[in-house]
Formats: C-alpha cells, structure tokens, sequence
C-alpha cells in the first residue's frame, strides 16, 4: 500500500497503473500461449518419430516371427508327414509375404539405413535357409510317399542328390528331419536372430537421440513457461478484484480433478492452460510408469522371462484342452552354487531360460516359475507333435551340454503334460510334474511323458 501511494504522490493513479499491469499481462501472456503452443508441438513429434520407431522395430519383429513360423511348419511336415503344414509353408512365402512387406514398411517409415541393412541382411539369410527348407521337403515327400507334381514348382525344381536317392522312405525322412535340426540349421538361424537384433539395436539407438533432442528442446519450453508463469501470477496478485474469475475458480476446478486422478481441461488464463497441459504430459507419463511396474511385476528380473505371478495369469487364461505344459529342472543347480558361486548359478539360469526362449516358437510362454524349474506353455500342441517337444528337448539339451563364455555345462530333466477335455491348471500342471518326476527318477538329463511314456512301455 506504501508503494501504490508513494505512486500516487507521483502523480500515477491506481487505474493507470492497472492499465500498466493489464497490458503486461496481455503481453505475457502472448508469449506464454506461444510456448505452450511450441511446447505442444514438440511433444506432438516427439510422439510421432517415436510411434514411427517402434513401428519400425514391429517390421523387425516381423521378420523374426515369419522365420520362426516358416521353421515350425516345415519342421511339423518333416515329423508328421501331415500335408497341411508345408500348405501353411508356401501360404507364408507366397501370400502372407511378412518378410518382404517387413522390409517395405521398414524402408518407407524409417531412414535409419544401417538398420535397413542388418534387415535385409536377416532376410537374405532366411531366403538362403529356404534352399536348405526346400531340400528337406523334397526329401520328406518323397519318404512319405506323396506324388512330387502335386506340390509346387520350387519343390519340384529341387532334385535330390545321387546319394539320396538311393535312401529308403525311413532313411529320406530321417534325413530331412536331420537337414531341419542340424548345427547347419540352427547356425543359420541365429544368424537371422543376431541380424535381426542389429537392427533394433539400431532403432533403439536412434528413439534415445531423438528422444533426448526434444526432450532437451522440452526442457527450455517449459522453463520459460514457468518463468513467463511466476511474472503473470505475481501481477495477478495486484490484480486480485480482475483475475479471480480467471484464475481462482479454474484453480479450485483443477484441484478437485487432480484429487480425482483425473486430467485437466485447458481454460481460463494462460497460465492455467500451461499448467493444465504440463500436469497432463505428467500425468500420462506416470500412468505409462505403472504400466511398466505391471511389466516387472509379472516378469523375472534376471532371465526376462515370465515369473510366477505372470505363469499363473497365462495358465488361468489359456485354453488349456489344446495346450501343453512343460517343467523343467535344472539336475544338481545346488551344487553349481555350491561350487562356483551363486553369481554363476545366476549365469546358469540366464543362459537356461535363453536356451528355453530361442527354442520355442514366439506364441509359446516360457516361464521361470522357481529358482531352478522353467515352465513353457505351448499353445495349440497336441499329442500328435510329441515327436517335435521331444526334438525340441534335445535342442536344449545340446544348446546346454558345452560350457560357453565361462558358464559351466548343465543338464535339465524335463516333464511334459499334454491338456485334456476339461482339464483345469492345477491337473495339468500335476500331470507335467508326476511326468518331471519320472525323469529325476529315471537318472536325470532326459524327459517324460505323462500318460504317453507309460503307454510306451506297456
């Protein structure tokens, strides 16, 4: 009040000096509702090239899912001789087509060249691991008996070698299942693995840049928001009787909606609109928080795989009928603690639940349920492929039987329970348990069947 009348003995009235502070705030906030505005936009494109990324790590994906499938399919018709998996085989390459659209995609909605490189690098190699597939199916139709000139022209095209022709139809499909199941095979698809993991690494890379340019652009954005802000609030102060309508009822308005959890409307005075879009950015950023709190609490921290809490929702909710559960165990984990250290025992699961995860397909769950014991629910898997789980055991088994990169050589017993009409989690999981069982009795490092096996030995 000394202030306004020491003004006033100068001669400047209350009302010029309203005026004075009107115009200010007019001008402010000018500028505020351009940083908001800027600082909106920024946000805008942070949000597009980020959307575009991950698009682009979707393609990768793609091509990963469309090699794994194309392996499954011809690996199934190499089993079990069935027709329909090699028509699924040559739906995939000559229709479904998810590589060469992958790379289209990627190539259209990305200019990160290096990462278009380590993707047309993994597609090269799963065109060349096609010969391989080709071959072997040439082999397997011919050991199953099927006319040759009912498949398509690309099987027709490969002729078997001297060497082959003279093998039995046992011989012909044991060795196409070989071709499918070698070193060779598996060599060739971690290849297309290692490249196709380039290429997020590169996409990846390239979010983090883009990212924290703008969020470093952001950053100033709203500094000079708060800035222009704390001017406005303190001419608002002197303006109390002209700006309550303005700025106390949307306060007492936004007050209650962030009680609420709840976002802001942008009204009133600039400087709410400010407030309101930045608590609103906060407030979706911390509800994108809990949403990866929810990730970590149904995945184990060390291997990546789903935990306990995250198999229990899997199994609750997969159709269980048409499914297989499958445990595995690690023989003797307590003595490489005991000898080597819990931090390599911690080496041993990792590896073990890479070895699970780059085995099965990518629509499999592959769970660590206990400190030692791994649990995989296939989904759509019958009796009828116990032939391919068996084959899949093996594949883990000599993944894991050579110490690599200092890690000690491990062995697994594994129990495997197929679903049944109206079967519930809890019977299933005792029946692939009684079957885990029968494997650690059966001297450790082999698997069993529930029901299958004793059939077998009948």
């Amino acid at each position: 009040m000394k202030l306004f009348s020491h003004l006033k003995d100068r001669g400047i009235s209350m009302k010029v000096l309203n005026i004075c502070f009107l115009v200010l705030a007019v001008i402010l906030s000018v500028v505020l509702f351009i940083v908001v505005n800027r600082t909106d936009e920024i946000y805008k494109e942070t949000h597009e090239i980020t959307q575009n990324l991950i698009n682009a790590r979707d393609f990768s994906d793609d091509v990963v899912e469309a090699s794994d499938y194309l392996t499954e399919q011809v690996r199934s018709f190499a089993v079990t001789g069935e027709r329909v998996y090699l028509d699924n085989y040559f739906r995939e390459i000559d229709e479904t087509k998810r590589r060469d659209k992958a790379l289209q995609m990627l190539d259209k909605n990305s200019e990160n060249k290096e990462a278009f490189s380590e993707l047309e690098d993994a597609i090269r190699e799963s065109r060349i691991l096609e010969e391989q597939e080709y071959y072997a199916a040439r082999m397997a139709i011919e050991g199953f008996g099927y006319d040759v000139s009912e498949f398509p022209e690309t099987i027709q095209e490969h002729h078997l070698k001297e060497e082959d022709l003279s093998l039995s139809q046992d011989e012909k499909k044991r060795k196409a299942i070989e071709l499918l199941f070698n070193d060779r095979y598996q060599e060739r698809k971690e290849t297309i693995r290692t490249h196709t993991k380039g290429c997020l690494d590169r996409l990846l890379d390239e979010m983090h840049q883009t990212q924290n340019m703008e969020a470093e652009k952001l950053q100033r954005y709203v500094f000079f928001g708060h800035l222009i802000s704390f001017i406005l609030l303190v001419i608002i102060l002197l303006m109390v009787l002209l700006t309550s309508l303005l700025i106390i009822t949307p306060i007492s308005k936004a007050v209650k909606l962030i009680r609420e959890e709840k976002d802001i409307p942008p009204g009133g005075a600039y400087e709410m609109r400010f407030l309101a879009k930045n608590y609103n950015l906060m407030y979706n950023t911390h509800v994108q928080s809990k949403k990866k709190l929810n990730f970590e609490a149904n995945h184990d921290k060390l291997t990546g795989l789903y935990n306990r809490r995250g198999y229990d929702f899997l199994l609750k909710n997969t159709d269980l009928e048409t499914s297989a559960l499958m445990i595995i165990d690690l023989d003797k984990f307590k003595e490489i603690n005991d000898h080597y250290g819990h931090a390599m025992g911690d080496k041993v699961l990792k590896r073990v639940g890479d070895a699970i995860f780059t085995t099965f397909r990518s629509d499999d769950y592959v769970c660590r349920i206990g400190g030692d014991e791994f649990a995989v629910i296939m989904i759509h898997l019958g009796p009828a492929l116990i032939n391919l789980v068996r084959m899949k055991y093996e594949t883990m088994s000599k993944k894991l039987a050579e110490p690599m990169d200092g890690v000690p050589s491990v062995t697994i017993s594994t129990g495997v329970a197929f679903g049944e009409y109206r079967i519930g989690a809890s019977a299933l999981f005792k029946n692939a348990d009684r079957a885990l069982y029968n494997a650690k009795e059966s001297g450790r490092n082999t698997i069993r069947f529930h029901k299958y096996d004793q059939e077998q030995n009948r």
